[in-house]
């Protein structure tokens, strides 16, 4: 086949846009497979909730009922500043973290693997993949009993001793340095120092994370509302000769209990022709204090009950003085009272008989 009618001009166009066209091709595919490579369907770990967490590493966000959910992928760094988190796992149960506290994920298959630096954790699995537990010194690994469930604690206090907790099923710790191994049964709760199965002790619950207070709870929804439209009656209906139309209310500002300045500055003055303009003179700038004088506090009130009896005027002229009369000789009371008188009575009676026939013969 020919294309010697075709020019030589484009010829050369049709050849540079085929070869890019190409090339974008390539490079699409290219892309694609690095993607399915770098994100495969396995590598998700599960979704994290919490209100101040930090993810490092590979992640992914996706949005469920409206709103946006981390994705932990495998080889993610989690950093729980304060507060709860919840890691619902992929393959089926969840993870409870209490902060402050910091750890690191890895997914192979069915086996997820936490290396643990602080804080607390709390696994409650009950058909799920298999969880093992990293710390600097100790691999913890929960055991189910029979089909039943897995759920335990693990985590550091204040002081840093590592508390293990089995709720339900039984805990396997190894040491390893030591490859020393011991199995904490169910109901358990023990107290490592320093990492030495040799010291285990009660633990006495020092180490607590509940999972109820780490479930996820999405913001509520603002329900907008729209105004109310007015009716076509209302509308349609004319107003009348005595309608009015009553302004709306303005609120009313708040009076200010503080002075009140007032600056009075004299006109300022503007002369084109003058190079210079004249300054304000500041010697007739006025300032003005108003401050609200409180009113003075009067009581008012009534006095109840009877007016008092007012006393008769006293006569100007002095009245006689009475004649004084003697005074009758009182005989103290212990003379009155005394028993030995009755016998004076009897010669004083004595006496005035016998002076009286004295008297009788005489006469």
């Amino acid at each position: 086949m020919s294309f010697g009618f075709i020019p030589m001009t484009l010829r050369r166009r049709t050849l540079w846009l085929f070869a890019s066209l190409t090339v974008l091709a390539s490079i699409a595919v290219l892309t694609a497979l690095t993607a399915r490579s770098d994100e495969p369907a396995s590598d998700s770990v599960g979704t994290i909730d919490g209100a101040a967490v930090a993810v490092t590493g590979p992640l992914r966000v996706e949005v469920v009922g409206g709103f946006p959910r981390t994705v932990l992928r495998s080889g993610s760094d989690v950093l729980v500043k304060s507060g709860t988190a919840r890691l619902d796992l992929t393959g089926g149960g969840s993870i409870s973290i209490c902060g402050p506290a910091h750890f690191s994920v890895l997914k192979v298959g069915n086996l997820v693997t936490l290396a643990l630096d602080s804080g607390a954790i709390h696994l409650s699995i009950e058909h799920g993949p298999a969880v093992t537990i990293y710390t600097p010194l100790l691999q913890i690994q929960p055991i189910a009993i029979g089909d039943g469930p897995q759920d335990a604690l693990v985590g550091f206090d204040a002081t840093g001793a590592m508390c293990v907790r089995a709720y339900r099923g039984a805990v396997r710790l190894e040491q390893q340095l030591t490859s020393q191994n011991i199995v904490i049964p169910q109901s358990a709760d023990v107290l490592l120092v320093n990492g030495q199965l040799d010291g285990l002790r009660a633990g006495g619950e020092r180490c607590s994370c509940d999972p109820q207070l780490t479930k996820y709870s999405p913001p509520p929804r603002l329900e907008l509302i729209p105004p109310t439209q007015p009716t076509e009656e209302a509308n349609a209906r004319p107003l009348g000769p005595g309608d009015v139309i009553s302004p709306l209310p303005l609120d009313k500002p708040a009076e200010k209990e503080g002075p009140v300045y007032q600056f009075f500055v004299p006109p300022l003055i503007y002369n084109a022709n003058a190079e210079v303009q004249p300054e304000v003179d500041t010697s007739k700038i006025v300032v003005v204090r108003r401050v609200r004088v409180r009113p003075t506090l009067i009581f008012q009130g009534r006095v109840e009950g009877e007016l008092p009896v007012s006393s008769p005027p006293v006569s100007a002229a002095p009245a006689a003085p009475a004649p004084a009369r003697p005074a009758k000789p009182v005989k103290p009371a212990a003379q009155a009272n005394d028993p030995t008188s009755m016998v004076d009575r009897v010669v004083h009676f004595v006496r005035k008989l016998w002076s009286r026939g004295v008297d009788e013969v005489s006469k």
